[in-house]
């Protein structure tokens, strides 16, 4: 089958690395778990690739839907995968595509000069790991199909009933015997294709769930202003400094670079950044980039307009970020990443690009608009005056912990090791569970930490006031990392730090402060994958001697189911209920616990949410609380 070149895409552009046979065996290696995320991570991979023909320039619109049945189809109009045979396989491309594993046109630089999708695996993996999928391309006047089973395919790939239209479309339905469900969450999907939409100027994507024919539902995104829009959009309700987004864009060497930043009437700092529509959450050269241009753009503009002397200390970095929000977007040709989880960018090329364009365009901004500056370099001042303080506050508490012996012991029971890779602090609420914490522990590597109460919400504070309580205090003594931009990861003491509270409304309540503490001011220790969440045993079921228990209410039925009649259900509300045994055999026991690793896999969302709920405005709390409140089942009070 000879098959012409369709805007530079053809059969030659498909390169073939390697098989694919190991998918199915390690499903986690190629798409993280196979939990709920890593069923979402399909439809990530079959966008990610009408996302490259966007961002070729060949593809206008998207459309995913959930079809009855927990099937998934996404349809693009770009220019459709290649059909026509591969010269050293002698098989048609599209058949490569999606059964050989790193077989695609992002591997030949004659097929895309940008590519998404953070690994690459794209449609031969979700393929490999669907009960069925069948693809339909719109091509050279024609629809051609294939069908497969697990990955293989059932028949030659088809020509069929001729069209004028060009693009792909694949359907496919999840092996339910690789992931723990097929109950696809339309609105995690759709906040990511709206991401997507506001990181594509023009693209447009609709998202609709037709699995319920009483209940359909449909988002459709498009957003001609890109990150402008988003970032209006993420600081709506805000009171701006900036009364429009300082928007600066060019291209170097390849490398397109567009940002849209704010200033708001609040203390915290919010960076996003993405390079190829990933969200690079670790940072990388491209944010690097940005903070040194911006740091020497305000201080000097500062300077040169007479906002400040000559002679005055300079701003930090911290000063002036303080309040600022900003989504750097940049198109790399050939990324690097790295980090903890890949998603740190690592080309050294992009800072002086990144920094290059944001200098050039940010002082004319500055420069243009006096009063706006003047309103700026005025909060970035008391954010000065804060830090200043703030160190302050930060350097006495290090001190005082640092001469007083007894400042931590009286609330710390450490443990013997002195190994940060096997030592871990279980941060236990109140003084009845860390008593049978401290017992039931294994003294080598565990070491136990009691907070009394519920520590400060620092969402509403800042981290002045956030240094004064001392179970923050405390936790910022044990950990041994410091706080704020002195944070050294290097002298952490505990290589997990285990948050353990309550199965109630009020232990939900100190997990989440805690939480927001550590995303605000020890934000490195989530990316690190340092911090964890104990589960503790909802129910005890007791049958004679034979004691079971069960970590939910699933769970409890199926024990339930197998243990037959005259059981005894015991609900656990507090850690304190148990004896250090049973907590030890439960919850702490490395060989028969859970925890649940924290991880940040979408930042922006994180921060909304962080806002929304723990934030000092009333309406967008009650608003978010009336649109949940119908997925709440069994709430304790």
């Amino acid at each position: 089958m000879e098959e012409k070149s369709v805007a530079g895409y053809s059969a030659s552009d498909i390169k073939v690395l390697e098989g694919l046979e190991a998918v199915r065996k390690r499903p986690g290696m190629y798409i993280g778990s196979t939990s709920i995320r890593g069923l979402h991570h399909l439809i990530y991979e079959i966008v990610d690739n009408s996302v490259d023909e966007a961002l070729a320039g060949y593809c206008k619109d998207i459309r995913v839907s959930f079809l009855p049945g927990n099937i998934i189809s996404v349809e693009d109009n770009g220019r459709g995968i290649p059909v026509g045979m591969h010269a050293q396989q002698k098989r048609s491309a599209l058949e490569i595509v999606m059964t050989v594993l790193h077989a695609g046109g992002k591997f030949e630089k004659g097929g895309y000069k940008v590519s998404g999708g953070l690994h690459g695996v794209g449609a031969s993996v979700v393929n490999a790991l669907s009960t069925w999928l069948k693809v339909e391309v719109c091509r050279e006047g024609f629809v051609w199909r294939q069908t497969y089973e697990k990955g293989k395919p059932l028949e030659n790939v088809e020509k069929c009933e001729p069209s004028d239209k060009t693009g792909t479309k694949t359907t496919f339905l999840a092996d339910d015997t690789i992931f723990e469900t097929l109950e696809y969450e339309f609105e995690v999907i759709a906040s990511r294709m709206k991401e997507i939409a506001y990181l594509n100027r023009g693209l447009k994507i609709i998202v609709e769930d037709l699995r319920d024919e009483n209940a359909i539902l449909q988002e459709v995104y498009e957003f001609e202003g890109g990150i402008k829009d988003y970032i209006l959009d993420l600081n709506k309700g805000t009171a701006l400094i900036t009364p429009i987004p300082v928007f600066m864009s060019g291209e170097d060497l390849d490398v397109q670079v567009e940002i849209a930043m704010v200033y708001v009437d609040h203390e915290k700092e919010a960076i996003f950044s993405f390079v190829n529509n990933i969200n690079t959450h670790e940072g990388g050269t491209h944010v690097s980039g940005f903070k040194t241009a911006l740091t020497r753009v305000i201080n000097d503009v500062s300077k040169s307009l007479g906002f400040i002397k000559e002679k005055d200390v300079a701003f930090q970095g911290s000063d002036v970020r303080e309040g600022l929000s900003v989504i750097i977007n940049v198109k790399v040709p050939e990324p690097q990443f790295e980090g903890q989880t890949k998603t740190k960018l690592g080309n050294s090329e992009v800072t002086g690009i990144v920094s290059g364009i944001v200098t050039q365009h940010l002082k004319r901004f500055l420069e243009d608009t006096p009063k706006i500056t003047k309103e700026i370099i005025d909060k970035i001042s008391i954010s000065k005056r804060a830090r200043e303080a703030a160190k302050k506050a930060r350097d006495l508490v290090m001190r005082k912990n640092a001469l007083d012996i007894s400042f931590m012991p009286g609330k710390l029971s450490d443990c013997a090791s002195k190994d940060p890779a096997e030592c871990e602090v279980y941060l236990v609420e109140g003084d009845s569970a860390g008593g049978s914490a401290k017992q039931g522990r294994n003294r080598h590597f565990q070491a136990i930490l009691p907070l009394r109460g519920k520590i400060l919400n620092v969402e509403k504070s800042g981290l002045h006031k956030a240094l004064e309580n001392n179970e923050i205090r405390s936790m910022i003594t044990a950990f041994g990392v410091n706080i704020g931009d002195d944070i050294d990861l290097s002298k952490i003491r505990y290589g997990k730090i285990i948050i353990m509270t309550d199965a109630d409304v009020d232990g939900a309540h100190i997990r989440t402060l805690i939480l927001t503490f550590f995303y605000r001011y020890l934000k490195p220790l989530i990316d690190g994958g340092h911090i964890y969440i104990a589960q503790p045993p909802l129910y005890k079921v007791s049958a004679g001697k034979r004691e079971v228990y069960a970590y939910s209410d699933a769970e409890l039925q199926r024990v339930l189911a197998q243990m037959g009649d005259k059981t005894t259900i015991q609900r656990y509300k507090g850690l304190g209920e148990m004896n250090p045994e049973q907590l030890w055999s439960t919850t702490m026991d490395p060989e028969s616990r859970t925890l649940l690793k924290v991880t940040l896999e979408d930042a922006i969302v994180a921060d909304q949410l962080f806002d929304i709920l723990m934030g000092e405005k009333v309406e967008p709390r009650r608003e978010f609380i009336e649109k949940h409140a119908k997925y709440v089942r069994n709430l304790d009070i």
